[in-house]
């Protein structure tokens, strides 16, 4: 809970945040909410400690390229992860789809020769079938779904061992490697930027103009919460954050620029990224699903079909799993029965890292992706400097608790707060 953006104007009578008939008042007031902030902190911290410890590697160009095409799937996974947490539940069988649905994949497109883009179409429906088919069982018949999905983990597991008769089909069409491990081509030519070499314009092109849309939907934000009357942060601030982004986006876009251009893996993730942002701050489904996950019942009495929420996330969930199976595949360029283990656990430990909260009702898509890239950096930077699987697992494991911790001295610090 915020320690001050929670609070409103007091302009109008009976504390109406609108203000008297002349208008609200803006109140300027520096906020930090640690729960939406420290993550972004604790991130940048994270880099700063790796970028140390491995003398610079973890910040060069190729690396950075590597570290988002390798964790893509588990941040697919994690867009789906947390709706499905924000609405009180969890499900334990992704890592299952991704195997299954990557094999639907493999046999429609190298078995049988269909054409790439009719079995991409008919794995997302496969996978949308998945999640209708667990979705059903939990909103409409009432099986918790840590039941229904860890039985999912185990029946898909089991359909992919027979789908595949226990061997990898490969390789993939040549677009649906491009998708997994392919670059975007220099459309425009490079441009020199003096000690940093050449870099692709169309990156930095891109770099800018996902900057200017962070800065226009931040502006709309701000003067959204003013014409309610609402706390926002002083001016020198509010520009101040804007150009701390800006300078993180196109830092990271220059680094791209200069080695291989965008991954296309990328440019489809900054989609879903934008798509479910604007899904769950400004659709009704998107308001419909905190609500479900913040209190069930009174969302119910207030005429929301939460039957219908839940089984449309979990539909949701299946075809974004479906897609992470595809990238997967296509980047190991063929479906192998082992695809997928473990990843039920990233895309959770993603969404808890990301601001997630254990009872539901309590999450962003941009804090699921950072819990994500926390993630991807921890496991890129050990590496870099050698250190040994167990103490991969140990480190991530400390960063899971510490996570969930910090979310439970949060409530309890704002209930002690209320009761004041």
């Amino acid at each position: 809970m915020s320690t001050t953006s929670a609070e409103t104007a007091k302009a109008g009578p009976d504390n109406d945040p609108r203000g008297a008939k002349g208008g609200p008042d803006p109140v300027y007031r520096l906020s930090l909410n640690l729960r939406q902030s420290g993550i972004y902190v604790a991130f940048a911290l994270i880099v700063v400690l790796f970028t140390v410890l491995t003398g610079g590697d973890l910040l060069q160009p190729q690396n950075i390229s590597n570290i988002i095409v390798q964790n893509s799937y588990i941040l697919i996974l994690a867009i789906g992860m947390i709706l499905v947490i924000i609405s009180g539940h969890i499900d334990l069988s992704v890592g299952s789809v991704v195997a299954v649905t990557g094999a639907i994949a493999a046999v429609l497109m190298v078995n049988h020769d269909v054409a790439w883009p009719l079995a991409l179409v008919v794995t997302l429906g496969a996978g949308a079938l998945i999640g209708a088919w667990q979705g059903y069982w939990i909103a409409y018949f009432g099986i918790p779904s840590f039941i229904v999905t860890l039985a999912g983990m185990l029946l898909f597991r089991a359909l992919t061992l027979t789908v595949l008769g226990n061997q990898g089909i490969g390789p993939f069409p040549s677009e649906i490697r491009t998708l997994s491990n392919g670059f975007t081509a220099g459309y425009l030519g490079n441009i020199g930027l003096g000690v940093l070499g050449g870099a692709d314009l169309f990156s930095l092109l891109c770099g800018l103009a996902a900057c200017g849309g962070f800065a226009v939907a931040q502006w709309r934000a701000r003067a959204a919460r003013l014409g309610y009357g609402q706390s926002v942060d002083p001016y020198p601030v509010f520009l101040l954050k804007i150009a701390a982004a800006a300078a993180l986006i196109m830092a990271v876009t220059v680094q791209l620029a200069r080695f291989r251009n965008l991954p296309w893996v990328l440019v489809l993730l900054a989609a879903l990224v934008l798509g479910y942002t604007l899904l769950t701050n400004r659709a009704v489904f998107g308001r419909r699903i905190y609500a479900v996950g913040g209190n069930l019942q009174a969302a119910t009495l207030s005429g929301v079909n939460a039957r219908s929420i839940v089984f449309w996330i979990f539909v949701n969930m299946g075809v974004l799993a479906a897609l992470a199976g595809v990238i997967f595949a296509g980047r190991l360029n063929q479906a192998g029965p082992t695809a997928g283990n473990t990843f039920e656990l990233d895309a959770i430990a993603a969404a808890f890292i990301g601001g997630a909260a254990v009872q539901g009702g309590v999450g962003k898509v941009v804090g699921a992706i950072t819990g994500g890239l926390i993630m991807g950096v921890i496991n890129n930077g050990m590496s870099l400097v050698g250190a040994p699987s167990e103490r991969v697992m140990l480190v991530k494991g400390i960063v899971l608790l510490a996570a969930v911790a910090f979310d439970v001295w949060t409530k309890r610090r704002a209930g002690a707060s209320l009761l004041r």
